[in-house]
């Protein structure tokens, strides 16, 4: 069962700060988490709900191309010993970046379902509610790199310039690949956010 993206959002992104409130981690560090531990109750099911609507292959059971990726889109994998020992600028840096362009991809993603499965209201809302996630997780990063005093990268066009003339085939690999990722950098940032959760203790 969703909630409705709105309110799953409004209930967890951070609260106004007043004019002189000392900035602490630990409050946004908190507030990420638990709207990334929510986001990866969901991520399995838009991926396979968005199998189930492309057909064959991807309706197929067991379908899985990891090799298939976007040069717009960083991939998740990384090995554990280079991912520890990732400083919190370097881990929130790619983090942001990483849900930045997730936020542009399930836009595109959206658009493109919209165009080849028009009659698919569960997948376009799940689409949506996961490109609002997506912003709001990217939301509470940047709080986190303020509190910390760290610099915000400026927004990025990450999609650059898109194939309109993309076949259908294409793009429904490209919406694979970005609700697979979606999945995989939400798993990600759990892991992130808690180890600096128990580094900024509350």
């Amino acid at each position: 069962f969703l909630l409705p993206a709105p309110l799953c959002l409004l209930t967890m992104l951070l609260p106004p700060l007043s004019p002189g409130d000392p900035i602490s981690p630990a409050e946004p560090i908190s507030q990420a988490y638990s709207l990334a531990l929510y986001m990866q109750k969901n991520t399995s099911t838009l991926l396979q709900t968005y199998l189930q609507y492309q057909g064959s292959p991807f309706s197929d059971p067991g379908f899985s191309a990891p090799e298939l990726q976007l040069s717009s889109l960083p991939p998740a994998a990384v090995s554990f010993k280079t991912w520890h020992a990732l400083d919190d600028a370097e881990r929130l840096g790619r983090a942001q970046g990483a849900f930045q362009a997730l936020s542009q991809h399930l836009q595109l993603v959206g658009d493109d379902q919209s165009d080849l499965n028009p009659a698919s209201p569960i997948l376009l809302a799940q689409l949506g509610a996961a490109r609002l996630r997506a912003q709001g997780l990217l939301g509470n990063m940047v709080a986190i790199m303020t509190a910390l005093g760290l610099p915000i990268p400026p927004e990025e066009d990450t999609l650059g310039l898109v194939a309109f003339g993309a076949s259908a085939f294409e793009r429904k690999c490209r919406g694979y690949v970005v609700t697979r990722e979606y999945g995989h950098w939400t798993d990600r940032a759990v892991r992130d956010l808690a180890l600096l959760k128990a580094k900024y203790p509350g």
